[in-house]
């Protein structure tokens, strides 16, 4: 039987990292009234026969705090790209002017900053036990370790106190992340 692989606590901090990356990921398209290109980031454009992300066929800018502008490279997807964004359930609506979506952000309703910051509060609690998953693998991973002799009950102590850290710092992390996106939807 081979030996288990020697314990890397940047690993599991490398992969709680992911954790962050993706959560700060699916921040970035929740609509918090203010325009930002990666709201259109999870938008898919049927074009050429194929699905395509939108960055693909077109540019994304913000002229203004409340609107968007996109760029279509080509003319003959413009109505296409158009589709997509209105079948996004964003509620958003775009002004097509040529090769340019023009796209205003609507000021949101109470009800709607209530459920964006419950949709946060899920996507965070999603981060967390992800961030947990990754915990106790590198647990499970030392109390391995110790059992076939690899490293002394001591280490897997050290090592446990270690992996706990930086899970209480990740979570921490993803409070934070979490208060402000709220505090952001919630500006009025």
């Amino acid at each position: 039987m081979a030996a288990p692989a020697p314990f890397k606590l940047d690993d599991y901090k490398k992969r709680m990292d992911g954790a962050l990356t993706a959560l700060a990921h699916e921040f970035g398209g929740l609509r918090t009234g203010r325009a930002s290109p990666a709201l259109l980031d999870t938008i898919q454009v049927d074009a050429y026969g194929s699905v395509s992300p939108l960055n693909q066929v077109a540019g994304v800018n913000v002229p203004e705090p409340r609107m968007l502008s996109v760029q279509v490279w080509d003319k003959s997807i413009v109505s296409a790209v158009d589709k997509a964004i209105r079948s996004a359930n964003l509620g958003l609506n775009p002004i097509v002017d040529g090769q340019n979506l023009r796209i205003p952000i609507p000021p949101l309703t109470g009800e709607r900053r209530q459920e964006l910051a419950k949709v946060a509060g899920k996507y965070a609690e999603q981060a967390r036990i992800a961030v947990r998953n990754v915990r106790r693998d590198g647990m499970d991973h030392l109390k391995k370790l110790e059992k076939d002799h690899a490293i002394s009950e001591d280490e897997h102590k050290k090592y446990g106190t270690e992996v706990q850290k930086i899970t209480d710092d990740h979570i921490k992390k993803i409070d934070e992340s979490l208060r402000h996106k709220e505090e952001e939807i919630m500006q009025v």
